[in-house]
């Protein structure tokens, strides 16, 4: 439900593009993981290199705070942004970007947010097996218990009064807010759910599953009034436009599918990106346009009815996904376990982490224009061959206690070695001539 450039056949607006025009909104350092949109148009984006991004005019104001990758947004009252991501917080901010409250008592990750219609609560999708409810007002969040996965998406009822979850242990619930407790068990798939979209007008309920399905139900009755599964897996984003009765769903293999809600008809089937998953999307308030996230830095946003007459995402050649035997094994290890993270070059570049530019020698936690963790903020680790191959050797969640570095090892010991000399190659100061 899950910069400052805006690209395309013109430059636009990003809250006000034109309909059935084709647009880019460039300026993440990452992988684009949620888009969120206004009552006006108006376009969030979230993003694995920490930052959220508000979109009006050219450039986005961003919001910095969190201390790794945001996997969701959603627009409240007055402008109001709530966002949350793997650093296990919800973060409240005012449209100028200024950080109004941080919510703690999540275990795990937060992938998915969802306001209620009368925007008293929020509520928190979890990978400790949680649904976190927040009042919007203030007060302890409650932590609704049962699922025995992770959560991994949300969609209140229009009422304000129930909730429905889905999970990776294969189910959807529905809980009532006041009693807190679980109202009924909606599906039992066999395979963990993904992705939810409720449409109460229409009476229906559609979910997308690990393992490619992609089902509609009857809100009352539940039984099955669709089922759109294609051979393509995992679903991992889906959203809806109420205005044109159209349900669209993005895949791990980077297909687009526009269905018409009316008819159950799949009426677009789209390769968004050259390579890899589609992991965000979100209708323009119109339903003319669906923009979309994933491996590619930028959000592309399509015309749905000539969506096929322009090109996918710029993501079959990113340097993680090159071919393995293409390239030396250093710069190999670099490439999947480090580069869509840091640059080599100087200036971090808005990426998740710190560039390693000159990283020999460097005392960690000292690159100017990276904000870091209490855990590398005044930390006496200097940077060499040394620290590191134990780096990756033990992993940083054990080497840096608490840092916000993703949990991650490099086994190999000729690996690691190789990984250094890249490395130290690499990211050698190069000399200029004037």
């Amino acid at each position: 439900m899950r910069g400052a450039l805006l690209l395309g056949a013109a430059v636009l607006c990003a809250s006000a593009a034109g309909a059935d025009e084709f647009f880019t909104l460039k300026g993440h350092g990452g992988p684009v993981m949620g888009i969120a949109v206004s009552d006006s148009d108006q376009i969030a984006t979230v993003s694995f290199d920490n930052a959220v991004g508000l979109w009006s005019g050219q450039a986005p104001v961003w919001f910095d705070g969190h201390e790794a990758a945001v996997n969701a947004v959603v627009f409240g009252p007055d402008g109001t942004l709530f966002s949350a991501g793997d650093d296990f917080s919800i973060r409240v901010w005012a449209p100028d970007g200024t950080e109004q409250a941080v919510w703690h008592g999540h275990k795990g990750k937060i992938v998915s947010l969802a306001l209620s219609a009368n925007a008293e609560w929020l509520a928190s999708a979890s990978w400790d097996g949680t649904v976190g409810l927040w009042s919007v007002a203030g007060g302890p969040p409650v932590f609704l218990e049962g699922h025995s996965g992770p959560v991994n998406d949300l969609a209140f009822t229009g009422d304000s009064a129930q909730l429905y979850s889905a999970s990776a242990d294969g189910s959807i619930r529905l809980w009532n807010i006041s009693e807190q407790d679980e109202a009924i068990r909606v599906v039992e798939h066999g395979f963990g759910v993904n992705e939810i979209e409720l449409n109460e007008a229409g009476g229906w309920l559609a979910y997308g599953a690990v393992d490619g399905g992609t089902r509609v139900l009857d809100v009352q009755s539940g039984e099955v009034l669709a089922d759109l599964s294609l051979d393509r897996r995992p679903i991992l984003a889906m959203t809806q436009s109420d205005v044109t009765d159209q349900l669209a769903v993005g895949d791990g293999e980077g297909y687009i599918m526009v269905v018409d809600t009316s008819e159950w008809r799949i009426t677009r089937d789209f390769r968004a990106t050259e390579r890899g998953p589609v992991w965000a999307l979100a209708f323009s308030n119109d339903g003319t346009n669906i923009h979309a996230g994933g491996l590619d830095a930028r959000v592309y946003s399509w015309p749905v009815e000539t969506m096929g007459e322009y090109d996918p995402m710029q993501t079959g050649t990113p340097d993680f996904l090159v071919r393995a035997d293409e390239m030396p094994n250093g710069e190999r290890q670099f490439m999947r376990k480090c580069s869509i993270c840091h640059t080599l070059t100087p200036g971090s570049a808005r990426r998740a982490g710190p560039s390693l530019y000159d990283v020999f020698g460097r005392q960690a936690g000292t690159v100017p224009d990276y904000s870091y963790s209490d855990a590398l903020n005044g930390s006496t680790i200097i940077w060499d061959e040394t620290t590191i191959n134990a780096l990756f050797d033990v992993g940083p969640d054990l080497y840096i206690p608490g840092t916000k570095m993703p949990v991650q090892r490099i086994t190999g010991a000729q690996d690691r070695e190789d990984l250094v000399t890249y490395l130290r190659k690499e990211t050698a100061p190069k000399e200029t001539t004037e």
